[in-house]
């Protein structure tokens, strides 16, 4: 009898020990079955270390970008469609890391608990992925940058969050990859998508921020006067140099002739704890989701209280330790012209099925406000005076602009600027923001302005 009861002990504690093993193993396999599924040994998924499990992905107007044909990973048959959506898409490898073929590969192969990757070893990949992004546009984005050596585009509409362009530069052909790739300056960063992961001093973009502090924090800052002699001594360091000298103007003129003098002295009298409040705020210090999934790099402010004047104007101009990623800087002027309301910025249109079955899979986050609807519609004001004060509607025909150039010095040789060019146009029918960065470019509406018109041109004849 005892001898019975130690066996049906022994057979309990068996049972026990086989039920918490298969449920150890079944959470195991729950929260790991993806990664394992995703081991570049995976012939089905995976040859030689590159993807080619993957369904097909398309623009928005339903040109393949990249599919998978006879277990080969194809791309666009237009060369310069290959390189203008290649950070968008991403390279096989996976160096690319905010290329959609890297962030939703699970998807892409079509993974999922109960099945596995069936899809794939019956139809050859996975889902299908249709993209926000026109490729038409970002050719011509593209072609644009082709003269500088480096760069990007982003092309967002304000209302819906949907990216319509994503360019970086320099780029590649995914079908002939460089043999010098990872040793020639001409690639410098080639694996970097600049709209997203690049950081960059803003220069005169940064006026933009000042300003909406300024309205935020200075009750006569409309009705104020600036007197500009070409410098601004804040008493303390290195006088801040104008770029001209302005003699009295306004707030509104101050803005539209990037004033370095009559900012570095709204800056200083703002102080350091407001600004980088405002900066904060504005989300110039966190970074930007895209589709929920993709992140930007996150911009980097430094002020504190207790810092010297001519450094609270240094930055107060955009020329201090500030760094701000481009998608950051779009994601601001694309709220100034939603009122105030920040949308969630969409790369991802839908994912479907090689049956066509749509997959209800869902990419955005919820919308963000950056700014009062009264502190964006000044602001908009502002910017649109800009246009039709300095940069001139002419260079812009029929758009609508309302914008903001930087030209922000990396060192003290011009050719090292990098030149912005950030804004929206103010047009229900159009509604297209835009941020165009170019690395060794001369000014920002000199160079960074026509590549935006070229743009916002192509999107209005679309």
């Amino acid at each position: 009898m005892k001898m019975i009861i130690k066996r049906g002990i022994f057979l309990w504690i068996f049972v026990i020990a086989f039920i918490a093993g298969l449920v150890v193993l079944t959470v195991d396999f729950v929260k790991n079955g993806e990664d394992w599924v995703m081991q570049p040994y995976n012939s089905y998924v995976y040859s030689n270390g590159e993807l080619i499990g993957a369904g097909k992905i398309t623009d928005t107007n339903g040109r393949s970008l990249a599919e998978t044909n006879d277990g080969e990973r194809e791309y666009n048959d237009s060369l310069t469609t290959r390189k203008s959506t290649l950070h968008t898409v991403g390279d096989t490898k996976g160096f690319i890391s905010t290329g959609v073929q890297n962030v939703y590969k699970s998807h892409l192969i079509g993974y999922n608990i109960l099945s596995g990757i069936y899809g794939i070893t019956q139809d050859g990949s996975g889902n299908d992925m249709q993209l926000t992004i026109d490729a038409d546009i970002c050719d011509i984005a593209y072609e644009a940058l082709s003269d500088y050596k480096a760069g990007c585009v982003g092309v967002v509409n304000y209302k819906t969050g949907d990216i319509v362009c994503m360019v970086s530069t320099p780029s590649y052909d995914p079908e002939d990859e460089p043999l010098d790739l990872d040793s020639s300056d001409e690639y410098e960063g080639a694996y970097i998508n600049r709209l997203l992961s690049g950081l960059y001093t803003p220069g005169s973009t940064f006026k933009l921020v000042s300003a909406i502090c300024a309205l935020e924090n200075i009750l006569d800052i409309e009705s104020r006067t600036f007197a500009c002699t070409g410098e601004y001594d804040t008493g303390s360091g290195t006088p801040i140099e104008c770029n001209a000298t302005h003699g009295t103007i306004t707030f509104e003129e101050a803005l539209a002739e990037s004033c370095n003098s009559a900012f570095a002295e709204i800056a200083v009298e703002l102080g350091a704890k407001k600004l980088a409040q405002t900066a904060k705020e504005l989300g110039l210090t966190s970074s930007v989701s895209v589709s929920g999934d993709i992140e930007s790099s996150t911009g980097r402010f430094f002020l504190e209280d207790g810092d010297a004047d001519d450094y609270i104007g240094w930055t107060g101009i955009g020329q201090g330790d500030t760094l701000v990623s481009p998608i950051a800087m779009l994601r601001l002027v694309a709220a100034i012209a939603n009122d105030g309301q920040a949308v969630s910025l969409n790369l991802v249109e839908s994912f479907a099925t090689k049956a066509g079955k749509a997959l209800d899979l869902d990419f955005t986050v919820k919308d963000t406000p950056l700014l009062s609807s009264d502190i964006a519609s000044k602001m908009k004001s502002l910017m649109r005076n800009n246009v039709e004060s300095q940069y001139g509607d002419y260079n812009y025909e029929g758009l609508n602009l309302c914008a903001k150039s930087g030209t922000a010095q990396i060192d003290d040789v011009d050719s090292h600027n990098t030149a912005w060019f950030v804004g929206f146009m103010d047009d229900d029918d159009n509604p297209y923001a835009f941020v165009v960065l170019v690395e060794y470019g001369n000014s920002g509406s000199k160079t960074a302005g026509p590549i935006a018109n070229k743009v916002l041109q192509a999107l209005v004849d679309d």
